[in-house]
């Protein structure tokens, strides 16, 4: 089956010198058969071929010629695309950039589930039995629940995505957020690529962002992207994305086959668009990564203000103790720091000027 939902250029036009087992694969997934080339899918769905384009190849679909390759399906969502923006509620560039995200994020998905769900599951299970024989009832079964367990994950994000939204304290506040910003970033993977079998490295690569990926939701995170040896996270809150950074530092430092880590964080305005994350803070971000000692997690001024702020941590040891010892002495308890912080020396950051970052560290 071919990577590109089976818009491939190479076919005749009507498919015919493309393989048996990838058709009926096809059509069982796509639940159709091959009907129009992409003009009259266009007509069909009432589009100029000039939107009818914008939109495939948005969805991260190659020109195909004049193939007969779509179905009944492909017309639908042409016509749902354009009827969106026939009835005002999305501009034409914002139908393209829907078209867009979603043919992103669900091609991910797609290359993931067969280059690791499906490969693995379709191993013949006899001898003389092939790989093909295999596949499509597997498909066949799979395809349903996966579909189910699809839309009821978006439907969960969508939900969780539009309460952070709607409970922004202004319109501008809905683009332009302040959140806290985290990369974790393996040290040495560059030299690691050099000596690990590529089998180890996919595995090492595996394990680093499934661990990093279940933390950051655990505690309350959401991962913006992975990177191969780097992660980039956000928390609508500083006391969360410091949480986050040194249980990264803390779980990868307690496993003896993960290279050490560390972690650069930042508080302040980012834009937020397709689901990532754009700005100053995402650049300072990734700067502090770059020059935090191993298995420690710097931050900038702005997030240890957020903390003390929130009285996650104490402005300094001194006044910690200070507070301590007034509480003790009038018995009651002292508070309760999570973190603590150390200014560190002030250093030129390229492109950002001289920035004073702060160590982070847990209490006790």
């Amino acid at each position: 089956m071919d990577r590109t939902g089976g818009l491939d250029g190479a076919a005749g036009a009507d498919g015919a010198d493309k393989d048996p087992l990838a058709l009926r694969l096809e059509q069982l997934i796509l639940g159709a058969d091959r009907r129009y080339t992409p003009f009259q899918a266009a007509r069909s769905a009432g589009v100029s071929m000039e939107l009818a384009s914008r939109f495939w190849r948005a969805m991260g679909f190659p020109d195909i010629g004049q193939a007969k390759a779509l179905t009944e399906a492909d017309v639908l969502a042409l016509r749902r695309l354009a009827g969106l923006v026939e009835a005002g509620l999305l501009s034409e560039a914002m139908a393209v950039q829907v078209a867009r995200s979603t043919g992103q994020t669900t091609a991910r998905l797609a290359e993931w589930q067969i280059d690791s769900f499906l490969e693995g599951l379709t191993e013949p299970p006899e001898p003389g039995m092939t790989r093909t024989e295999v596949t499509y009832p597997l498909v066949e079964l799979l395809l349903p629940e996966l579909e189910e367990f699809l839309v009821y994950v978006w439907r969960r994000q969508l939900a969780a995505a539009t309460g952070r939204v709607v409970q922004a304290a202004d319109d501008e506040e809905m683009v332009d957020r302040r959140l806290a910003v985290g990369f974790a970033d393996l040290v040495g993977f560059t030299r690691l690529t050099r000596r690990m079998e590529e089998e180890e490295l996919g595995e090492l690569v595996e394990a680093f962002e499934t661990t990093a990926a279940d933390l950051v939701a655990a505690h309350g995170g959401r991962l913006i992207k992975t990177l191969g040896d780097e992660v980039l996270y956000a928390a609508d809150d500083a006391g969360t994305a410091a949480e986050i950074a040194l249980r990264l530092i803390e779980t990868m430092a307690n496993d003896e086959t993960m290279p050490e880590l560390r972690v650069g964080i930042a508080f302040g305005t980012v834009t937020t668009r397709m689901g990532d994350v754009f700005g100053t803070t995402v650049n300072l971000a990734s700067r502090l990564t770059s020059i935090a000692p191993r298995d420690a997690v710097l931050v900038d001024g702005a997030l240890a203000e957020e903390l003390v702020r929130t009285g996650d941590a104490p402005v300094s040891e001194t006044e910690a103790a200070a507070l301590a010892e007034k509480a003790e002495k009038e018995g009651e308890e002292p508070p309760g720091y999570r973190f603590a912080l150390q200014p560190m020396w002030q250093r030129p950051v390229r492109g950002l000027g001289i920035v004073e970052p702060w160590l982070l560290a847990r209490r006790g």
